[in-house]
This record gives C-alpha cells, structure tokens and sequence, in this order.
C-alpha cells in the first residue's frame, strides 16, 4: 500500500499594528495538533533595555500554551527552520518584520535621512538563506507579519527602505506560501490558498 506524500503547508499570517494576526496564527498551530515550535525573533536578551519591548515579550509568553518550546532566534531564520521543521511538528514564526529589523540594525551605525541606504551584508545572506530553507521546510510553517505599506510614505530614507524591504519580503513569502491569509479587527481574509 502506497502511503500519499504530504507535503508541508506554508502560511503567511499578514496584519496591522494589534490587528490580532498573533492569536490567529497561534490557533492555527494548535489546531494542527502537533507539537509547536515556536520561532520568537523578538529576544528578551536583545531587548534588555527596551522596557516596553521586554513587556510585549512578556504578554506573548502568557498568551502562548505552556508545552510549546520557544526558541529565540533573532537573526537566522533560515537555520532555525532547517534545524527545527519536521513532518511531525509546526513552527511557528513571529515575527518576520521584526527580524528583518533585526537585520537592517545589526550594526551600530547611523543611517542618513537622505539618500541610498546600504544595508549590512549579512541582510541578502541570510534573507536568500530564510527563503531557501522557507522552500525546503520539511515541516509545516506559519509566519506571522506585519503589513507596514498601507499607510502614507514615511519620511526619511531609512523608514522608506524598511517598508519597501518588508514589502518585498512579504511579497517573497507569499509566493513561497501555500496560504496566505490577512487579519484586520480579529477577523481573517483569505488572500491564497492552495490547500482547498
């Protein structure tokens, strides 16, 4: 007897600022039934001296089962996946824009408010790197993402590069997602999804 091949399913969870695209992609873990793994890019350690920051960690933490394994991973994502993803397990990635944040400010450095911003090379390395091990996931995966583009253009070059870099990532993701799925007020809209 021939078993069918099941083949991970990939889910982009996109949303605004307290857009409850969180909790949504945290009931989709769990509906899975399987053992969660949950990816944090936020870090408590990174955010020693960011009160508020430590505070939403926090607040993410209680509102998270208590069995799923958190692992903080700041910057490499693609690692983190090939690492972790497995047919018998699902991560569960939050979030992709803090990471990319996470990314662009590695170096302590000043970016000008005018004029071309030239990020740190480790950005396109492990950017290609996520992608790549996002395409490979041996298991399934939710990623959780905030949509910064549907506002007015921010003043000063770094804030423009930031959203057209999380535009561009969100785009990528999509495309490498099997669903796709855009939460305002609580409530989800499903932008793709190949799993019907």
């Amino acid at each position: 007897m021939n078993k069918a091949i099941i083949h991970p399913m990939r889910t982009l969870v996109l949303g605004g600022a307290r857009s409850g695209k969180s909790s949504y992609a945290e009931q989709l873990a769990s509906a899975t039934q399987r053992e969660v793994i949950y990816v944090a890019t936020a870090s408590a350690v990174t955010s020693s001296t960011d009160s508020e920051m430590q505070m939403r960690i926090a607040l993410h933490r209680a509102q998270r089962p208590a069995h799923w394994q958190t692992v903080e991973q700041p910057l490499m994502l693609g690692a983190a996946i090939a690492e972790w993803s497995s047919p018998e397990r699902v991560l569960l990635i939050d979030c992709l824009t803090v990471w990319l944040s996470n990314l662009l400010f590695l170096e302590e450095k000043n970016y000008p408010e005018i004029g071309k911003i030239i990020p740190p090379e480790l950005f396109h390395q492990e950017r290609a790197t996520f992608l790549q091990a996002l395409a490979d996931a041996k298991g399934d995966v939710i990623l959780v993402s905030n949509e910064v583009g549907m506002g007015i253009v921010p003043q000063g070059a770094i804030s423009r590069w930031f959203v057209d870099e999380a535009g561009r990532l969100n785009q990528a993701v999509a495309v490498a997602c099997e669903r796709a799925i855009f939460i305002a007020a609580g409530l989800p809209l499903i932008l793709k999804d190949r799993a019907c």
